[in-house]
């Protein structure tokens, strides 16, 4: 894929300019315009959110290698919600405008928002009528501010719900009940945002992963020696095309990247995006998408 953009004749859809934050329902209205521009973007509901929420995969190429990308899995993360669709806009693009950008040789599934509830929650607080009000003020510590949030909205931090090293990581985050971040739930894939994820790959069998978070421009690769052995070279080559840093990380278990390795022995790739505090301010996505393009699309190149 040329990142030079000389076939682009139209403004992105994709665009977070003027908005103040992303929520779901922007996602899902640029979900609906992309899905009319562009044909070859399929859009398949995998699942529901807690509040029932529609979990969307959107589906690219059609090669017999199927990979996978996510994005939004924390709730104050929820800037690499646009930053991914913006990555599909812009493969749908050069696709049609006949550019080389690996669509032929796999198809790609990305489920963009995997926390609707949370990411809504972390950005306009409690929803009005929420049956979880009091509990929820209860479990960000009295205050309105959610912010922070990373959690879905039954406080269950997403990315420590996978059944890779589960009770060792509840047992290292010391966390007994919902929270702002780090409660595992009370037993891996209790949550429905982390199930439809888990069943989704299952029954693809991707040959490869990469889920996106914030923030330190970093790639993790590895996962208690159970990676394949080509998975350091191929997060070099990620974290070259995009200027960031590839992290061999201890100490960590019940992610998804970390579930994807343990259970199929395929690489799994979690990318940092960005540097700064979460939330990372809108001002920072057209750079930071910038820096993100080349990453995946040698993800996509393989």
């Amino acid at each position: 894929m040329n990142s030079d953009r000389k076939a682009r004749h139209v403004r992105p859809l994709v665009t977070v300019k003027n908005f103040n934050g992303y929520r779901n329902a922007d996602y899902v209205k640029q979900v609906r315009e992309l899905t009319r521009r562009y044909p070859g973007i399929r859009a398949r509901p995998i699942g529901q959110s807690v509040l029932g929420e529609p979990l969307l995969a959107l589906v690219l190429g059609a090669g017999p290698e199927a990979i996978h990308m996510n994005a939004a899995v924390h709730a104050n993360e929820w800037i690499t919600a646009p930053l991914l669709l913006r990555f599909v806009e812009r493969l749908a693009e050069a696709r049609e405008a006949g550019e080389a950008c690996g669509l032929d040789a796999v198809t790609l599934w990305t489920v963009p928002m995997v926390n609707p509830d949370g990411a809504d929650l972390a950005q306009d607080g409690i929803p009005p009528g929420c049956a979880r009000a009091e509990e929820l003020a209860a479990w960000n510590g009295g205050s309105g501010d959610f912010r922070r949030w990373k959690a879905n909205i039954r406080g269950v931090d997403l990315n420590d719900q996978f059944p890779a090293g589960w009770e060792l990581e509840r047992e290292r985050r010391g966390a007994s009940g919902p929270a702002p971040q780090d409660y595992g739930g009370p037993h891996p894939l209790s949550e429905p945002e982390a199930a439809a994820l888990v069943r989704l790959t299952r029954e693809m069998r991707f040959s490869r992963v990469l889920s996106l978070h914030t923030q330190g421009k970093e790639i993790y690769w590895n996962y208690r020696e159970r990676e394949p052995r080509e998975a350091e070279a191929f997060a070099g080559r990620l974290a070259a095309a995009g200027g960031y840093r590839a992290v061999k990380l201890t100490g960590s278990d019940a992610g998804y990247k970390d579930w994807f390795i343990d259970e199929f022995r395929r690489p799994g790739f979690t990318v940092e995006v960005g540097e700064g505090v979460n939330p990372l301010p809108l001002e920072d996505f057209e750079e930071m998408y910038k820096e993100l393009e080349p990453i995946l699309a040698e993800f996509i190149r393989g």
